[in-house]
């Protein structure tokens, strides 16, 4: 991770940027000392929708455009350039000291995700080993330049893994906030919601279910009524809190231009310029509201997604668009690949929508450790509607980092996958000894893991498996072509 910056900076050198029609707006200050050197060696994290954020953190929201990305990464970004790196100021402008709160900020809180996902699979799997192998394939996530670039990638990775493993360890409350917060990074996290009824409805009924050999009635019939409003009230406030912050957001931006108090006047010549020429809409207090503010539910990120990004069902399935499929079918076949072999190995607990597990003597099956473990469900289930969402109604290139910043299944599945098909990888015990025999000849060498796998595997490439190919040679070739075309301005996931 911390050997990116630099990596990107001489791929960015090596490589001519690509003139692409992407939002460039002015710069609002004149270069000082030190920012000729920090655009050069972090200037490829400034591309694409990374500029979007950057223009936030030093402008403000201006552009109705700009609304699709939420506030929570700029304030952070602001808060960085503001507090530690202003010491700086003398020599760096604002968009200077952003750019470093970009490589720091977003290397702190993809340090943390790695942290959370790793928490959360010694939670749900009960496997410390595939735990293990799936964080360090996380590490070499194919989505790796999102994950450094000015994007919110990082921030909304840690706070979804870090909420849902607050969440599998029964602090609900915590957890409500945590995924609360990743709402305020991503609309996304409004999907979290489902973990949060799910849950508490699975523990409902396994309560249930433990109440039915109480023969006094009227002691099973309060419990009943009490487990049941119990739900429904931490269900209630579950979605409140994690929707609040989208609910605020759209409410804001409504406020901003159907009832809009700002006039042009305020807004500097170069960024009224930039809106004539590219069509970018402002508040204009002077101006009739848009249409868009007249309909029965007025929500400012459906229209953006609509107008801006072209966002809709089917609509990216058009022929030109072949490439940025099979860009993204790597992603698609691993999330398919989870949802297949977790529903052959448990079909039952499928069809029974994950919420018990039951067996001839009628009770709860020994929980299974691993991938195919009942906890796993929910996530599986999860991972598929993001995967059928992000085909049918996305830019479906963005598969890649959609999943892999929001949900554990595609490094759990690989790391599966790893385990199930490498010999190298095969399970493997400590050393141990007989009485009497010299501590330098172990006896038997079995359920081992190296201390790093994936270093171990790459470092025997040419005596991997098959299997492991594919898998660590989609990794590795997507982190490095995400570095050489991000920062490029050539498109990518």
């Amino acid at each position: 991770m911390f050997a990116m910056p630099p990596f990107q900076a001489l791929l960015n050198a090596a490589i001519p940027d690509h003139e692409a029609d992407a939002f460039t707006p002015p710069r609002a200050e004149e270069p000082r000392l030190l920012d000729p050197a920090v655009q050069w060696f972090l200037g490829g994290l400034s591309h694409w929708d990374a500029e979007h954020f950057l223009f936030i953190a030093e402008r403000g929201y201006l552009y109705e455009h700009n609304y699709a990305f939420f506030p929570l990464f700029p304030v952070i970004l602001r808060g960085l350039a503001e507090t530690i790196l202003q010491p700086l100021s003398g020599c760096l402008t604002l968009r200077g000291r952003l750019l470093l709160a970009v490589a720091l900020g977003n290397s702190a809180l993809f340090l943390l995700s790695v942290v959370a996902l790793y928490g959360l699979g010694r939670v749900v799997l009960q496997d410390r080993r595939l735990a293990l192998v799936s964080s360090l394939l996380y590490c070499l996530t194919p989505a790796n330049v999102f994950m450094t670039a000015g994007y919110s990638e990082s921030l909304f990775a840690a706070l979804t893994f870090g909420g849902l493993f607050l969440l599998e360890r029964g602090y609900t409350f915590r957890a409500c906030l945590a995924l609360s917060i990743a709402t305020a990074a991503r609309a996304n996290g409004l999907v979290n919601v489902g973990f949060l009824l799910y849950l508490p409805l699975q523990q409902a009924l396994s309560k249930i279910w433990g109440l039915r050999k109480d023969n006094n009635r009227h002691n099973k019939c309060l419990q009943y009524t009490w487990i049941v409003a119990r739900l429904l009230f931490t269900a209630a406030l579950g979605t409140a809190v994690i929707a609040f912050p989208f609910l605020v957001f759209q409410y804001y931006g409504y406020r901003v231009f159907c009832t809009p108090s700002l006039s042009l006047e305020q807004v500097s010549p170069a960024l009224i310029q930039l809106a004539e020429d590219k069509g970018y809409r402002v508040p204009d207090e002077n101006a009739p509201p848009p249409l868009w503010c007249l309909r029965p539910l007025p929500l400012l990120y459906s229209h953006i997604q609509d107008v801006y990004w072209d966002v809709g069902f089917l609509r990216y399935f058009q022929l030109k668009q072949i490439p940025n499929f099979l860009l993204a079918l790597p992603m698609a076949t691993l999330g398919m690949a989870a949802a297949y072999m977790y529903y052959r190995a448990n079909p039952t607990r499928c069809l029974r929508l994950g919420l018990w597990d039951r067996g001839a003597n009628k009770r709860p099956d020994k929980p299974t450790p691993g991938f195919y473990s009942p906890r796993v469900f929910l996530y599986v289930v999860h991972a598929t509607m993001l995967l059928g969402f992000g085909t049918f109604c996305m830019h479906v290139q963005v598969l890649t980092r959609f999943l892999s910043s929001s949900s554990p299944v595609p490094f759990w599945i690989s790391a599966h996958l790893l385990l199930l098909y490498e010999p190298l990888l095969q399970r493997r015990s400590p050393p141990t000894y007989n009485k009497g025999q010299q501590r330098g000849t172990p006896r038997t060498v079995f359920l081992y893991l190296p201390q790093n796998p994936i270093v171990h595997l790459l470092s025997r490439w040419k005596t991997c498996s098959i299997p492991t190919r594919w898998i660590l040679g989609y990794f590795i070739s997507y982190w490095l072509m995400g570095l050489a075309l991000h920062c490029n301005f050539l498109p990518w996931t």
